[in-house]
């Protein structure tokens, strides 16, 4: 088990490496191309359309977990048929999404965001790209839970490098259009998305029996069932929209496009970080999912136990450094550095590393289909940093304040996510205390010290960054392999480097 994970994991950190790389890359040409005004135009514009997607993104989930608990008691004929279930209320919301998108949605766009009169026509193209884009994604989505129920993260790998691949070709194409470049970038990546999803689509039909011969099914009950599982993860959904997309809009009102560039911009910074324990979680889910229907908990326990220490670890090696040297980062990245950036992507990233701990216990509750006193307590929580917002904005702070309310709301979170996990099946928080939060508060506070002050005594610089980001690195092994790991994990890594040098020899 442990060695198909560890391979499932590889194959998505090639993914990840790979993206990152390229996001980085392409973000700065697309900021340069399109100017400061322009980008911030396509982050809040395109960010109007992940709004109607609460209902897709609480689907996704549903989907997944009933394909991954039928795949653990190799039912066949029931995955077949919730396949078919989910395809139809995948279309259902398709054109919810649709109707809301081109009634509220257009209303929204043209009389309350707060956009350049030169730039509304270009505006609407974009969110009309952004619109058919995301209805295709939606119908497609139950494409994508059956690899991931089926661990075919070789694929899953593959199908990301390729859009990588793409969305690289279409910022280069950005550079010899010669047309308004905003509307261009939007209708090439309308492109590059229905090619991917069609890929998935080509890929499911041929190789799962599942999808092989798949048609739109009523089943009153099964879809009951799903759709009460992703009515609740619907609340759980509309609170991280709250969070993204309102404070978002929130921030326009008050300070305008810029400000919006300036949080895209950290965003993206987020965005490849997190993907180092994305990859890594994908992987985890349909195994503890698997784990909870057979009924074998203790293995179950010991995964989040493990995976939380290890998403932790993994993100503090990029997370100490970028925090420590963001400017120079930024600088070196960008040129043109938009304002409140760095503050940004400081924040974002602590935020970051204390939602990542609660990745795990998430997936745990998913497993367990009981969800609707976690949604009710966590949501609820995290769906206070909408109005919290809105508040300090209104009276006059800066827009940091809404990335340092949202820190504060994500660790009350996950205090009341361990809170329901022990409720819901005794899951033991006191160990997790002891063995995870403090092992990683240890690790992270010794990890810091010596590149801080190493910081403190060198010029800013790229070169500096990488002097930096070695020592955080051999720090934060040290720190992981003499505080971070508990007896039983020391001798797993420590039998895999003998056996990775034994080969090598």
């Amino acid at each position: 088990m442990q060695g198909k994970i560890a391979k499932n994991t590889l194959m998505l950190y090639f993914r990840m490496l790979l993206s990152m790389v390229v996001t980085l890359y392409t973000s700065r040409i697309v900021l340069n191309t399109l100017g400061i005004v322009d980008f911030g135009v396509y982050n809040i514009v395109a960010g109007v359309i992940v709004m109607f997607g609460f209902l897709n993104n609480a689907m996704t989930a549903s989907t997944q977990r009933f394909l991954t608990y039928e795949k653990a008691k190799d039912n066949l004929a029931g995955l077949k048929k919730i396949f078919n279930i989910s395809i139809t209320i995948h279309l259902i919301i398709a054109v919810v999404i649709l109707l809301l998108a081109e009634s509220i949605g257009l209303w929204f766009l043209n009389t309350q965001l707060n956009i350049p009169d030169d730039r509304m026509i270009a505006s609407n193209w974009v969110y009309q790209f952004s619109v058919i884009s995301f209805v295709v994604s939606v119908y497609f989505v139950p494409y994508n839970a059956v690899i991931i129920a089926n661990e075919k993260m070789n694929v899953f790998a593959l199908l990301g490098i390729a859009e990588v691949a793409l969305k690289l070709v279409v910022v280069f194409m950005l550079l010899l259009i010669d047309y308004d470049k905003l509307i261009v970038y939007s209708c090439l990546l309308l492109i590059v998305s229905v090619l991917i999803k069609i890929s998935e689509k080509i890929y499911c039909s041929l190789s799962f029996d599942e999808s092989k011969k798949n048609r739109f099914e009523w089943d009153s009950d099964l879809m009951k069932e799903m759709g009460d599982f992703a009515g609740w993860n619907l609340f759980g959904v509309v609170a991280g929209v709250g969070y993204s997309q309102g404070i978002n809009i929130f921030l326009n009102i008050f300070f305008g496009t810029v400000v919006n560039a300036s949080r895209g911009i950290a965003f993206q910074i987020q965005g490849a970080v997190s993907s180092l324990i994305t990859n890594f979680q994908i992987v985890l889910a349909p195994v503890i999912t698997k784990n909870y229907a057979r009924n074998e908990y203790k293995q179950a326990f010991d995964l989040v136990f493990s995976s939380s220490k290890l998403s932790i670890y993994l993100l503090l090696i990029f997370s100490i450094p970028l925090i420590i040297e963001t400017e120079s980062i930024l600088m070196w990245w960008l040129k043109v550095v938009p304002p409140y950036s760095v503050i940004f992507t400081q924040l974002i990233i602590v935020d970051l590393l204390i939602s990542s701990l609660s990745g795990p216990l998430h997936i745990l509750v998913q497993a367990t289909g009981n969800i609707k006193r976690y949604q009710i307590l966590v949501s609820g929580i995290l769906l206070l940093n909408v109005p919290f917002s809105y508040l300090f904005l209104r009276l006059g702070y800066s827009p940091e304040i809404t990335i340092s309310i949202s820190i504060f709301f994500s660790a009350l979170a996950l205090f009341a996510r361990l809170f329901i996990l022990h409720l819901n099946m005794k899951f033991p928080v006191t160990e997790y205390l002891k063995k995870v939060v403090f092992r990683i508060l240890i690790v992270a506070i010794f990890s810091w010290i010596i590149p801080y002050y190493v910081s403190v005594y060198l010029q800013e610089g790229i070169f500096n960054f990488l002097i930096i980001f070695i020592i955080a690195v051999i720090s934060i092994l040290i720190s992981v392999l003499s505080l971070g790991l508990d007896s039983v994990e020391k001798k797993f890594v420590f039998s895999k480097i003998r056996t990775f040098l034994n080969k090598q020899l």
